[in-house]
């Protein structure tokens, strides 16, 4: 990654702008601009987002970017807009919310939304400063770039800045704005805003821009009795279930499963609290605001779907009988299992052109027990047990148990599974499936330590292995190591 540098210009994005969620009207968004930021810098980017979204490289390396990107400058073409939203936060309804803290510009030809993270106050920012920090600004430009080279569906980061403007959280720290894109920043609580209103008009307005922007085929299918909405439900419940899948069984923790937090798109979205597993802990917390523990790791697929029944909810008005919506979220309690049996199997090297055997079941469960038993780093034992199959040597895969009895006896079933299969392909996909580097908690620590002292070199090395997780890059063998004992110190909240 090479920050961009103040250079002349050309003062044209590349991009002609549009923002068909404004043609929805006033009821769903307020207009306004970004609140300046004072003396912005660059923090990071991506010059290969940039180029997916159209940006003219010389102006995206430009000091007109880095203003424009700050919300110091307007940029000719966008409309800059925050949207309105409620939902149920901790299980809880919390009435109206909305982007507190974001604005989004406009959208691409192609498309795609972008937004600006930390730009300031608006109607929507209740107790909030409208303002984002410099530490979980990172957070979310590594992790969501992270995300997208696993395949798992996310928001996008274009680019931070940075300012030193003070900012409190639980201490001082510094602003920045993170540059974010998607093909949509609707969520469930779009939905439940306009149904706990009884705002019926502007509940099937909305449904009905996000079908014909998003799910196009809900208006043909035959399935729900031709009812668009069901359909509409059922088309994301799929998504969700599928992303969800991903999460678990990559072990990510996204610690704030609000339905605010809640793509319509099934996308991973709002990186705040999370964290991907180390030890594999079932029920580990990663949102110390989580003291009741509703989004531990083992409960977001379950919490999923309670989200899913309140986007349900708001959509009965529409839907009609309550029968067609449980059909529709029906879709998430076979799809989950199936798409998650799916993952699982790649991880072991199954290969998804064979048929599943007697016993995969049995091998998989007695696998997660002995890594639970033993609390086995999760990301460490995949990958060594993907190197163990192409090597056919697994005294690394030993040396992570403390029962090695009992690993040896799970290393010999498997064993019997997979004896049809060939080694050379199976090796391939387990090392195209189970990541060599995550985003621990610990190196975007060390990465956010770093930058608050102005050295962007972490960040930049991370965002590098993280572009290609699966890759082994000799050299930089220590951020995939353990995580060191003081990581378990690391607290990360809703603040965050």
């Amino acid at each position: 990654m090479n920050l961009p540098t103040a250079s002349t210009a050309p003062t044209d994005c590349g991009v002609v702008w549009n923002n068909t969620f404004a043609a929805l009207g006033p009821a769903f968004f307020t207009r306004l601009a970004p609140t300046p930021l004072p003396a912005p810098h660059w923090v990071g980017s991506s010059d290969a987002l940039a180029q997916e979204l159209g940006l003219n490289v010389d102006w995206f390396h430009s000091d007109t970017a880095l203003q424009v990107l700050s919300g110091n400058q307007s940029l000719s073409g966008t409309d800059p807009l925050a949207s309105v939203y409620s939902g149920h936060q901790f299980g809880v309804w919390a009435g109206q919310l909305g982007d507190g803290r974001a604005l989004l510009l406009g959208q691409t030809a192609a498309g795609i939304e972008v937004q600006l993270k930390g730009s300031g106050l608006t109607p929507y920012s209740r107790m909030g400063d409208g303002r984002a920090v410099l530490r979980s600004s990172i957070r979310e430009f590594l992790c969501s770039e992270a995300m997208h080279a696993l395949g798992i569906a996310t928001t996008r980061a274009l680019c931070i800045t940075g300012s030193p403007e003070p900012v409190r959280r639980e201490s001082i720290e510094a602003a920045a704005v993170v540059t974010r894109t998607a093909p949509s920043f609707i969520r469930f609580g779009h939905f439940e805003h306009f149904a706990s209103r009884n705002q019926l008009g502007e509940l099937r307005q909305l449904a009905d821009y996000v079908i014909d922007r998003h799910y196009p085929d809900c208006r043909n299918s035959p399935h729900f009795d031709g009812n668009a909405y069901a359909a509409l439900l059922h088309a994301v419940s799929e998504r969700t279930a599928s992303t969800a899948a991903q999460w678990q069984a990559v072990g990510f923790c996204h610690g704030v499963l609000n339905t605010d937090n809640m793509s319509v798109l099934g996308l991973t979205l709002d990186y705040g609290p999370f964290q991907f597993l180390d030890a594999f802990v079932p029920n580990h917390i990663c949102n110390h605001s989580d003291t009741q523990g509703r989004y531990a790791f083992d409960r977001q697929p379950n919490v999923v779907y309670w989200n899913l029944l309140r986007l349900g909810q708001a959509l009965q008005p529409l839907i009609g009988a309550p029968a067609l919506a449980m059909a529709a979220l029906d879709s998430y309690r076979t799809r989950f299992p199936a798409e998650f049996m799916r993952l699982m199997r790649a991880k072991l090297g199954l290969p998804s052109t064979q048929s599943a055997q007697t016993g995969e079941a049995d091998v998989m469960d007695g696998l997660l027990r002995l890594l639970v038993a033993d609390a086995v780093d999760y990301t460490i034992f995949w990958r060594r047990l993907s190197q163990g199959v192409a090597q056919n040597d697994f005294a690394p895969v030993r040396d992570l148990f403390i029962d090695r009895t009992a690993l040896d006896a799970w290393l010999l079933s498997y064993k019997e599974l997979t004896a049809l299969i060939d080694k050379g392909l199976s090796a391939n996909l387990m090392l195209k499936t189970n990541p060599k580097f995550i985003l621990r908690n610990h190196v975007g620590e060390q990465a956010i330590r770093a930058a608050q002292q102005g050295d962007f070199g972490e960040l930049r090395t991370l965002q590098t292995l993280l572009a290609r997780p699966f890759d082994e890059h000799p050299g930089f063998e220590a951020y995939a190591n353990f995580p060191p004992a003081w990581a378990s110190t690391i607290s990360i909240s809703c603040s965050s």
